[in-house]
């Protein structure tokens, strides 16, 4: 026997088949199945406020920053001294040095410029990297109080995945390698035919670590510059 309720929210039914349970009218409960579902937000979301509100987000300018700030976190990591040169006259972005051995007046340090690229022409053993004349003239050739080096940083293209910060780490991406040039000579202005640049290999092995950069303190480079 089918005892049909009327009751609860309008349009709904119950019966004891049922244990009580309200029915619900069939043309409602097709509507529900098939109504088309709100179509997803095509390509990336919106950036975050702050980033909106950052002016110059990304650009090269914020990436060259990055690309120094990256080396100065590496060497005071390594307990270097990290001194900024304030007017970019002699190519030179920081001077790295460190108080030398106890009981003697050294104070060792070197030189370096920093690029920062995100579109890197990486090969197995080497990164090719177009470097400014100017700025190749200003690291090659041996007359310098101290010896002089390139680092080269490589940073995703997405400024978001340059950093990554946890409760247990702080992870920059991602890597930076260096380059002497003391052995090569400057370029002379009609040597480069014309070009403004000057494509230079860095070495995949020069990797930059709290080890390396204090074996870039060896005498074997300040003996390329006269350095005793």
């Amino acid at each position: 026997m089918l005892c049909v309720v009327f009751g609860g929210e309008r349009g709904q039914m119950t019966d004891s088949t049922t244990g009580g349970i309200p029915h619900q009218q069939p043309n409602d409960l097709l509507k529900r199945l098939f109504a088309p579902k709100p179509a997803a937000p095509s390509g990336p979301p919106p950036p975050p406020a702050w980033v909106r509100g950052s002016q110059g987000f990304g650009d090269n300018g914020h990436r060259g920053a990055f690309g120094e700030e990256f080396i100065r976190m590496l060497a005071t990591a390594a307990n270097l001294d990290v001194t900024r040169k304030e007017r970019d006259r002699v190519g030179v972005d920081w001077q790295l040095g460190y108080a030398g051995r106890r009981g003697t007046r050294r104070y060792p340090a070197i030189e370096a410029q920093v690029k920062c690229t995100s579109s890197p022409d990486v090969h197995d053993d080497h990164i090719r990297y177009p470097l400014k004349v100017k700025n190749y003239n200003q690291l090659a050739g041996n007359d310098y109080e101290m010896p002089r080096f390139l680092f080269l940083v490589l940073a995703p293209a997405d400024p978001h995945a340059w950093s990554h910060a946890t409760e247990e780490r702080l992870r920059l991406s991602h890597a930076a390698y260096w380059l002497c040039l003391h052995d090569q000579k400057p370029l002379a202005r009609d040597s480069t035919s014309g070009s403004s640049t000057r494509t230079v290999h860095v070495p995949r092995a020069n990797l930059l670590t709290v080890d390396s950069l204090h074996d870039l303190f060896a005498e074997d480079y300040r003996e390329l510059v006269g350095v005793a």
